[in-house]
């Protein structure tokens, strides 16, 4: 959970997870759907189910016990080099670095490193000198005593030399270049798009579609729709888009409003709209499952951001059949 996300906001989704799946064992008997509403507004929905494969792989091939061995960690799900790192050496006492945002930083002070602290060349190095440092048996003792030093001492933007244990031997504070180091890649233009849904009514209930797996928020409900191509309208992107989907002809009706959103690679205004059914019967194509929903049954359906704040204006009736509005959204 807190891979990429603050501790005080994972903090209450960990202790209703663990409440929910307080042994291995539970976890590996959840379904899909389970695991990814208790996770809901954590974000990154494929680590909850790497998470929930990973016992199970635990149980079939290790008896139920978490694998001390660095090489076997890596191989079960959702498990990179950090993670397994950290594992083998907090829980362990293995000696292993876990190399994390706040140990590349003061590692790269202590060594003045002066290349990218994140590339191939600057992770080999600064590997090789944490582990020259590393007192053997200690490891648990050495990450987190880093990890505390780069999250309250030796800080991005204002390192609090003077306070600092290390200040002594930092070869960047003594060459006047802490606030350099880091080196940091030049960051890419996000690219930013447009989308348009559709909130499809029959009988009082709504049309949601389930993503496929594999793909980004597998496995989530949505409201049908998708990316508006070069020069194309958002109606006509949302008539095209429900077509390819759902194999349906639609009237796209008034606007409902926006719900601005920031991923981790793009950021994307979606565009609500009122629809009405015109010819065809919603099949799942593009979907791994379609189904009519009561508003008010929505919060059932494990869902991201964006659709869930527009099946919230859909449950607290702020969008009615006359005035409809949804809220926008800040950006994360």
């Amino acid at each position: 959970m807190l891979q990429q996300t603050r501790a005080e906001a994972a903090a209450p989704y960990y202790v209703r997870w663990m409440e929910h799946w307080p042994t291995m064992a539970s976890l590996a008997e959840a379904s899909d759907a389970e695991v990814l509403r208790l996770w809901e507004g954590l974000g990154y929905y494929r680590r909850a189910l790497a998470l929930r494969d990973g016992a199970r792989r635990v149980l079939a091939d290790h008896g139920g016990s978490l694998p001390q061995d660095l090489g076997a960690l890596l191989r079960l799900p959702g498990i990179g080099p950090y993670s397994a790192a950290a594992i083998s050496a907090l829980a362990f006492g293995c000696d292993e670095i876990a190399l994390d945002g706040n140990l590349r930083r003061v590692l790269s002070r202590l060594i003045d490193l002066n290349v990218e602290a994140r590339s191939p060349e600057g992770t080999r190095l600064l590997l090789a000198h944490a582990h020259a440092m590393l007192p053997s048996g200690r490891a648990a003792d050495f990450n987190q005593a880093l990890m505390d030093l780069g999250a309250m001492v030796c800080l991005p933007r204002e390192p609090r030399c003077p306070e600092c244990p290390l200040a002594t031997w930092c070869a960047a504070r003594l060459a006047g270049t802490q606030r350099e180091r880091p080196v940091r890649a030049k960051p890419k233009p996000v690219p930013r798009r447009a989308a348009a849904v559709g909130v499809l009514r029959r009988h009082g209930r709504v049309l949601i579609a389930r993503r496929a797996p594999g793909r980004l928020l597998g496995g989530l409900w949505e409201f049908p729709g998708g990316k508006r191509r070069s020069g194309e309208s958002l109606p006509a992107c949302l008539r095209r888009e429900l077509k390819e989907e759902l194999g349906i002809e639609a009237t796209v009706d008034e606007p409902l409003g926006q719900v601005r959103h920031a991923y981790s690679h793009f950021h994307v205004v979606v565009h609500v709209y009122a629809c009405r059914l015109r010819r065809g019967n919603p099949t799942a194509r593009e979907h791994s499952a379609i189904r009519w929903v009561a508003p008010p049954h929505l919060s059932r359906y494990p869902m991201g951001k964006v659709a869930r704040t527009i099946a919230r204006s859909l449950t607290d009736q702020r969008i009615s059949p006359a005035t409809r509005s949804v809220p926008r959204r800040r950006r994360l």
